[in-house]
């Protein structure tokens, strides 16, 4: 099978086409004949060596995120061939990587994709949903309750927005004043410009700190400073500064939702409903991998470029 590896780790140009050979469903297990994966930083971290290093298999396959059709299911009856599905792919796992044709997976983290959704669309919520749910778990917040999340108009930032006001949370949201628009559509209470001074302008609304904060934007330390004393604070690079002030770290990490096909699943319910918008960038071959990521890290994508399978 076609997969887009990567046997040295290094820029774009070490994503390379490879033919391997074909993985099959074990007990508990099914397989995507994958028609799409979403291209997300993380996958870049991994390219580029600094994930994973000593714990990858070459050749290296990136990707979290694919969306298919069960194409091999085992016999519990959960999945049968045909179904239209999602799920989320651990590149460091057994199974690695999404950039692939076929991808096995625990018949236990699979959902089906939003009806009225492209497997390109549907490609884009696994992983970034998954761990806008389980951030927002972690943080343990009660309606009425504030949150600021930085990175907005990412993929991640979106749907934490989306999903915090769903919870009946108080939200405000960064933005570049580009992105204004597109954030204020998602419909946080209140909108900050993005920058190292949000947490300064996010203050100015909450004087004594907001009751938590979910740094999609990576800004560790220059983010902080929102949070209320006793407040906390969700990481997703796995920051381990002491804030101070009582203010508790939450470290976020989508791995442990590998098995969270019922999470998926609602999320699924939750595009249904409208709740929830899936962003597209652009679709590429999945040969274009290389421009994917040079695209990416080039930054300004808003939604996710997607490979097609």
């Amino acid at each position: 099978m076609k997969i887009i590896g990567v046997e040295k780790l290094g820029g774009p140009e070490a994503l390379t086409v490879m033919d391997v050979p074909e993985p099959h469903a074990g007990p508990g297990e099914a397989r995507i004949r994958v028609k799409a994966a979403a291209v997300n930083p993380t996958d870049t971290v991994l390219r580029s060596g600094g994930q994973g290093r000593g714990q990858l298999k070459a050749p290296a396959i990136p990707g979290m995120d694919a969306a298919g059709i069960v194409d091999e299911a085992d016999d519990t009856g959960r999945w049968q061939v045909g179904d239209r599905v999602m799920a989320i792919a651990l590149p460091l796992g057994i199974h690695r990587g999404a950039y692939a044709e076929h991808l096995v997976v625990p018949a236990d983290s699979l959902a089906h994709i939003p009806d009225g959704t492209s497997f390109a669309e549907a490609s884009t919520l696994p992983m970034n949903g998954l761990t806008a749910v389980q951030t927002l778990e972690k943080l343990n917040l009660q309606p009425g309750q504030s949150l600021a999340v930085t990175g907005a108009a990412g993929t991640l930032g979106g749907y934490l927005v989306q999903l915090a006001k769903q919870a009946g949370l108080v939200v405000v949201a960064d933005a570049a004043e580009k992105d204004r628009a597109l954030v204020a559509g998602l419909g946080p209470d209140y909108l900050v410009g993005r920058g190292d001074d949000a947490a300064q302008h996010i203050r100015e609304f909450f004087p004594d700190g907001v009751d938590a904060l979910a740094d999609a934007a990576v800004m560790n330390e220059k983010a902080v400073p929102a949070v209320k004393d006793g407040g906390g604070f969700a990481t997703f690079r796995w920051w381990q500064e002491d804030p101070g002030r009582g203010i508790t770290v939450h470290p976020v990490a989508v791995r442990d939702e590998y098995h969270s096909g019922e999470k998926l699943d609602a999320l699924r319910r939750l595009v249904e409903d409208g709740t929830l918008t899936l962003r597209v960038a652009d679709q590429l071959p999945a040969d274009d991998a290389a421009e994917a990521h040079r695209r990416l890290e080039a930054g300004g994508v808003r939604g996710r470029l997607v490979l097609l399978f």
